[in-house]
């Protein structure tokens, strides 16, 4: 995927660059046609890859394993694993102010059929809600009243294997704002939206709510910043970002038209909300498969999250994982520690959602480290050993690693004497002037100083890859925070090495609270450590199964009755 959009977008930006690099994101506006194509061929191109299309009503469960599949034409597809991804699609329902019909985006139509083969095999399903903005004609846009919103250079590729100085951006971004004119047309039609008139029953997202909701929800603010964004190169359409909603026709109208750039604006597609059902993710475990059917695996909407971004990742992590059990394989598990694929996974599986999940920098308490710079130092070797990363890719990691160690290694045994082409350095950067000589490791960790910043001390400082650059400039600057940070990861990690039993039944441990009993038999949590992250469960519970586990080693019975 990040091949696929470094091959394909056509204008790249790195947001919050004005805090700490835990929180940098790298975003890529992509072609969508042209991204589409790329995947199909790569998908098509694959080799003893067979590919059907059709719409499956039955999952085929037999003595508590899945065996196959049912389409609506009646064929069976047999199998050793099946991944459901239904995204949107599973017994949609597009709403725009009073009307409704079954389908979903795209012109594509609802998944009807496997809602009920899920709630007949054990699932429990909820309705959740998302939606999107309209697209407008470009030709109809008057862009000199919105901000241009230019791409980065140089551009920081998404795959590790992309050479960054192929990429180029080809488009701009705006910016534009909502107008208290915008608000009081939505305000005098609230009526009218099937969010507050009862016509829409799922549970929206928090973190991305519709253009209504963010005027009722945040009443003191005047305005709200709305991004016109190209929907492809070859195409006319642009996407209204931050301005979804589900008003009927001629209130979109008027609303749109209310924003400045957006006056004759046409309307080439409404914006619309969409209802649809999904699974409680508590049932799945640590790999995503369903706790009670072996071999059935669950990812994106369908386990509660929104996004594309959140979709993509459990795609790819339900997906090994089920190819890996179908060879015997050891599953590959992701924690909270290693990638924010395990902070979203072990978030659905020990807490479940009440909506849609969205994944930000505030849920993994281990941000610090889980940076996208680091991202193939953290993960490469795992892809390697799990048969997705090629010998080219690891190769480039382990070059990368060279350059680092050699860099620190030079620039925490090499001194910086004060000097007058320095302190003109240091002046410029709005840095206090050297009156000592310092190690240059010492002067990195200073504001504004960057790698390259010191050949002005030192000519024969390693001449090494912009990424191994990046990532040296950050653990230097951050070594003290990176070092708290790895010592918080090992204690996490002794807890979660301390695995619990998978048929443990929890209502037989009498020194547990109800509730926890309820909670830990309803998640089998994996390690102590999950444990302790369920909602409900106390500190004390923790010690109790602390004290259990020892007891259990002891006898060698897993029911939770022991005797002393």
């Amino acid at each position: 995927m990040g091949r696929a959009i470094d091959d394909t977008f056509i204008q790249s930006r790195m947001l919050n660059t004005g805090k700490g690099p835990a929180v940098y994101s790298l975003r890529a506006q992509a072609d969508k046609l042209r991204y589409k194509q790329r995947m199909r061929d790569a998908v098509q191109k694959q080799q003893n890859l067979t590919l059907r299309q059709g719409e499956v009503k039955r999952l085929i469960i037999e003595n508590g394993a899945v065996k196959g599949v049912e389409t609506m034409t009646g064929s069976t597809v047999y199998c050793k694993a099946a991944v459901l991804c239904t995204g949107v699609y599973l017994k949609s329902r597009i709403i725009i102010g009073q009307h409704s019909w079954e389908g979903g985006p795209q012109g594509l139509v609802a998944a009807t059929g496997l809602t009920q083969s899920l709630i007949d095999n054990g699932f429990s399903v909820r309705r959740f809600k998302t939606g999107t903005p309209a697209r407008v004609d470009v030709r109809t846009i008057d862009f000199s009243k919105m901000v241009p919103q230019y791409g980065d250079e140089p551009i920081t590729p998404f795959s590790f294997l992309t050479d960054p100085s192929v990429l180029k951006n080809q488009t701009l971004c705006y910016l534009t704002y909502t107008t208290p004119k915008t608000h009081e047309i939505i305000k005098e039609n609230l009526h009218l939206s099937p969010m507050y008139s009862g016509n829409i029953k799922g549970t929206g997202a928090r973190y991305c709510p519709s253009i209504e909701d963010k005027v009722v929800r945040f009443a003191d603010k005047d305005r709200h910043p709305i991004f016109l964004e190209p929907e492809g190169l070859d195409t006319v359409e642009w996407y209204v970002q931050g301005m979804s909603s589900s008003m009927p026709e001629e209130v979109q109208r008027e609303m749109y038209h209310s924003v400045p750039g957006l006056e004759k604006a046409e309307l080439m597609r409404l914006a619309y909300a969409i209802e649809y059902d999904c699974i409680d993710p508590l049932q799945l475990d640590h790999c995503f498969q369903a706790r009670h059917i072996s071999g059935l695996y669950c990812a994106g909407q369908l386990n509660g999250t929104s996004g594309y971004e959140e979709a993509a990742a459990q795609g790819l992590y339900a997906g090994m994982n089920a190819a890996l059990k179908i060879k015997g394989e050891d599953e590959l598990v992701l924690n909270r520690t290693n990638s924010y694929i395990g902070v979203m996974v072990d978030d659905l599986t020990t807490k479940g959602t009440d909506e849609p999940y969205r994944m930000m920098t505030s849920r993994a308490e281990y941000r610090l480290l889980l940076r996208q710079d680091n991202a193939d130092v953290r993960l490469t070797r795992m892809g390697y050993e799990a048969g997705l990363a090629g010998e080219e890719r690891l190769r480039k990691l382990e070059s990368k690693l060279e350059e680092l160690e050699k860099s620190k290694k030079y620039l925490m045994s090499h001194w910086c004497a004060p000097s007058p082409q320095i302190n003109e350095m240091l002046s410029s950067k709005g840095v206090p002037e050297l009156t000592v000589s310092v190690k240059l490791s010492d002067l990195l960790k200073r504001p504004n100083v960057n790698y390259d910043d010191l050949n002005v001390c030192s000519e024969d400082l390693p001449q090494i890859s912009s990424s191994a650059k990046e990532l040296t400039q950050t653990e230097i600057k951050y070594e003290g925070y990176l070092q708290r940070q790895q010592a918080d990861i090992n204690r996490f990690r002794k807890e979660e090495e301390m695995l619990l039993p998978s048929d443990i039944d929890y209502m037989n441990i009498d020194g547990l609270r109800i509730e926890a009993r309820q909670k830990l038999n309803r998640v089998k949590p994996h390690s102590l450590g999950q444990a302790s992250r369920i909602p409900g469960v106390s500190p004390g519970d923790i010690n109790v199964l602390m004290i259990v586990m020892e007891k259990i080693k002891r006898s060698g019975n897993t029911n939770g009755k022991t005797s002393d």
